[in-house]
């Protein structure tokens, strides 16, 4: 458990991955879920409460900073194991339960255990223990709309607090609160979270019985409606290749910008649809231009090859960074070779190219920017090679430059990334006169170094500040393309659906999230057409860790009070596995879909065993997108196997 769940996610703690594996996690469950005690997963403990997975006690713990023998509070006793984890590493810890079996049965665990040092008391957790206070750390095991004044204020000075924070109990932002002062107490969001309710005087109000049978009388009858309006507007298909996309394109109309996702980042038959919508909108829209969820350089190969543009060999691989099968698949392939031939008799003006908007390729993008400069100035390369010097030693992890500089053992590369942007950009006019295209080309690549080198120091400050970064960086790079290529072109993106739909109409925006769909919908209005997909069932291509091997896995079903529970209920009501759901201007459906419900999105890291955690979120579907595709069950995209590129000229440019 604490090799494979908790060290090899990042937690590098001594002290907290020792008391880790120091705590028998089973002497703290019910006796007929000790044989699941080591995955990583939340399990039931009674009382309508959990124990948390293993990872984010570790987590938790690791962010309050122990160095061994603090006076720590812990809010949220539950079964007892957390506190019996800090107590490895703390002097004494005192934790508070609201619940009073849970705090008995807690109490009486921890002693028959030799948990001498830790202290229980029954009461609201949200007021803390004061009789104790100051504490040196304080970790709260459930989520509150704010941080409650009494913990504040029995947080010892420079003493940290983790809580998990959020203005709807279903989801929150983990923070760590660093006392200053008396008065002055510096925040940091530390990472995206879903905890019980932090139920008491500062914290939530219980909910009573009488409004949850309400709720629930109404999901009843919202469901019936919603499948009635999904027969109403559903517009069936048999095979992918073959559907009439007529209705679609004229519910695009003259948009100017269409994005197409994909619930996971591994299913064949969004990529599929997804690239049968985008020949057609390239071939009978007049599209420019297809910008990709990947990295520059890498998509900047693939744009070569189908714009026929004379290119030297080059002696990396597009797409050979994690994950890998993302974008070098059979499915994406057969678009490129579609693509390539489509320009083939087109002139060389007027050919669709295809670029990429992510912003993590940090090497290959001061390679890219050196390899420009070296033939238009060699001068400026020179002085480019000592700016990006700074970063040379971090070019195979960059994530571990981030850490060190935030730390203060490395110094920051900011002035030098953003020296070297300007120069370029001051250069405009002799650069772009030799070369408008490559010199565009150079920009986007010094301006994702100036933008990734950022993003890598601020991600380990949550969440919420990088992925900000990140779909910012995307969608000013997408608007640079469409000023590149003019004033009337038009482009498709391709992305996952977190990114394409509109966050104001999901969770997110309760966390600070924006994305690409909602900055494109609030610069270019009518003329966004978003376009996302789900599925129930089947497999995909994903990985079960951050650069773990690529598998195959079985997607389970779907939960029940998801949406995609009840499109799968359609369906089967229809007959039909398979539809386009136009939203847009569709009052039944507006209506029936009006109150949140969780949605799916699985990236490219799943984990069936905390799905409901992982890979659920709320959102107002006919507010997050235009139009939906349904598929009940879907298989996993078919990797390029890196054997079959070795050598091969003709799979370029997958290959070497």
């Amino acid at each position: 458990m604490v090799e494979h769940h908790i060290a090899a996610r990042g937690v590098r703690s001594p002290l907290v991955l020792e008391a880790m594996a120091t705590v028998p996690r089973e002497e703290f469950l019910p006796s007929h879920l000790r044989e699941y005690a080591y995955e990583d997963t939340p399990l039931p403990i009674g009382e309508a409460q959990t124990i948390s997975q293993p990872y984010i006690v570790a987590f938790m713990t690791e962010a309050l900073g122990l160095s061994g023998g603090e006076k720590v509070l812990e809010i949220g006793a539950g079964s007892g194991y957390a506190a019996a984890v800090l107590s490895r590493i703390a002097g004494d810890v005192y934790t508070v339960e609201r619940i009073g079996e849970l705090a008995a049965k807690a109490s009486e665990r921890l002693s028959d255990l030799g948990y001498d040092n830790v202290h229980l008391l029954h009461a609201d957790g949200t007021r803390g223990w004061l009789e104790h206070a100051p504490y040196d750390a304080i970790i709260v095991a459930a989520g509150g709309p704010e941080v409650p004044r009494s913990l504040k204020q029995q947080l010892a000075i420079g003493g940290r607090l983790v809580i998990p924070v959020g203005t709807d109990p279903r989801v929150q932002e983990l923070v760590r609160l660093t006392r200053g002062s008396e008065d002055e107490f510096k925040s940091e969001d530390i990472a995206d979270v879903r905890f019980v309710p932090l139920l008491g005087e500062e914290g939530w109000a219980e909910t009573k019985p009488q409004k949850r049978a309400a709720k629930a009388a109404r999901d009843r009858v919202g469901e019936r409606d919603l499948i009635d309006a999904v027969r109403e507007h559903a517009e069936p298909f048999g095979s992918i290749e073959l559907a009439d996309l007529e209705p679609v394109l004229k519910r695009i109309g003259d948009a100017r910008l269409v994005l197409i996702g994909e619930a996971t980042h591994g299913t064949a038959e969004f990529y599929r649809m997804r690239e049968q919508i985008t020949r057609a909108l390239i071939t009978e829209k007049g599209f420019k231009f297809v910008a990709i969820e990947g990295d520059w350089p890498d998509a900047a190969r693939i744009d070569n090859y189908v714009r026929h543009f004379e290119y030297q060999p080059a002696g990396w691989t597009a797409f050979a960074r994690f994950p890998t099968w993302m974008w070098r698949n059979h499915e994406v392939r057969e678009f490129v070779e579609w693509l390539r031939g489509e320009n083939a008799d087109r002139e060389p003006g007027k050919r669709a190219a295809f670029h990429g908007l992510d912003l993590y390729s940090l090497h290959n993008s001061i390679r890219e920017v050196l390899d420009y400069l070296d033939d238009v100035d060699p001068h400026a390369a020179q002085v480019a090679r000592e700016r990006y010097g700074c970063l040379t030693p971090w070019q195979a992890d960059p994530a571990t430059y981030g850490r060190a500089a935030l730390t203060g053992r490395y110094r920051s590369c900011e002035k030098e990334v953003a020296s070297m942007l300007a120069g370029i950009l001051t250069k405009r006019r002799e650069y772009a006169l030799r070369d408008g295209e490559r010199y565009f080309g150079a920009v986007q690549n010094a301006r994702l170094v100036t933008n990734a080198e950022r993003y890598y120091r601020i991600m380990y400050y949550g969440s919420r500040a990088s992925w900000n970064l990140r779909d910012s960086h995307m969608f000013e790079t997408l608007r640079a393309l469409l000023a590149f290529y003019g004033l009337d072109s038009k482009a498709v993106v391709w992305a996952h659906n977190s990114h394409v739909g509109d966050a104001s109409a999901t969770e997110m925006s309760i966390r600070g999230e924006y994305n690409v769909g909602q900055l494109c919908r609030s610069e270019f209005k009518q003329q966004v057409y978003l376009i996302g997909f789900g599925t129930d069932r089947g497999t995909v291509a994903a990985a079960s860790d951050w650069d773990g091997p690529m598998q195959t896995m079985e997607v389970r079903p779907s939960i029940e009070k998801s949406y995609e529970r009840r499109f799968r209920a359609a369906a089967q009501d229809m007959g039909e596995p398979k539809y386009f759901l136009p939203l847009r201007g569709k009052a039944s459906m507006q209506e029936a879909l009006q109150h949140p419900r969780l949605e799916r999105a699985i990236g490219v890291i799943y984990r069936p065993e905390t799905e409901l955690a992982s890979h659920y979120f709320q959102a107002v579907l006919p507010r997050q997108f235009d139009e939906y595709i349904w598929f009940d069950e879907t298989c996993a995209v078919s990797p390029l196997p890196t054997v079959d590129l070795a050598g091969m000229p003709d799979t370029y440019p997958f290959g070497l």
